[in-house]
């Protein structure tokens, strides 16, 4: 492991997750890989109910990790991968709200009150086909929804101030010369001179994945559905 990702989800991590790959330090580690791997979601709830903390063998075969539910457990990761260097991904927090709350934690809200008939059609269907991804609701809320938040993430008053006070913590643990705090719109050259590459000759990663996010939900699903992935 050579870099590990501090930062919240909705940080610009999916930009960052295909930067890293261009600068050779892919694979890496992202929840777009726990969703298109779904055996990966009971990995993590193992993790998050306490059962096991094998990291060497989660994350095998990846040189990078970012996102939730990794990004949850930065300091064992630190400690565990001395060596690897951490980058803190941040944003307005207020934006940042504004897209998680739009996105991640909408997702699993809906999980909570009595859904449709359809929607619960549709999860009695995954849940046949895709016993492992049927638990990702679960997974979610003990890896990252109630460990971090609290299970309070309707309260933004409450998720923001965690959001600032996990950017504090993260800056008050690692030190200096190991850290990079990091926006999308800081480019390719601060990224570069922390990992101690070359500047690539192309734009750096731009990935809209609030545009993106309700609009792939449908598709994954039916594919769940149709392959039993």
């Amino acid at each position: 492991m050579k870099v590990i990702g501090a930062g919240f989800g909705r940080t610009g991590t999916r930009s960052l997750k295909a930067a890293l790959e261009l600068l050779g330090l892919g694979p890496c580690y992202h929840m777009s890989t726990v969703i298109a791997e779904p055996y990966r979601v009971r990995q993590w709830l193992d993790v998050g109910e306490g059962r096991t903390r094998d990291w060497d063998t989660l994350f095998a075969g990846f040189r990078s990790a970012l996102d939730w539910p990794a990004s949850a457990y930065w300091r064992e990761l630190a400690a565990h991968y001395p060596e690897a260097k951490v980058i803190l991904t941040v944003r307005d927090p207020g934006r940042w709200y504004e897209s998680v709350s739009a996105t991640i934690f909408r997702s699993a809200l809906e999980q909570r009150g009595r859904q449709p008939l359809r929607r619960r059609a549709i999860r009695w269907l995954v849940a046949r086909r895709s016993p492992d991804f049927a638990l990702y609701p679960r997974m979610a809320r003990a890896t990252f929804i109630d460990p971090v938040f609290g299970g309070r993430i309707d309260d933004r008053e409450h998720v923001i101030e965690v959001f600032e006070r996990h950017v504090a913590e993260v800056r008050a643990t690692i030190p200096a010369e190991r850290l990079l705090v990091f926006e999308t719109g800081d480019g390719w050259e601060p990224l570069c001179a922390f990992l101690g590459v070359p500047v690539p000759d192309a734009p750096y990663p731009q990935a809209n994945e609030r545009a993106a996010f309700r609009r792939k939900r449908p598709r994954r699903l039916a594919r769940l559905i149709l392959r039993g992935r």
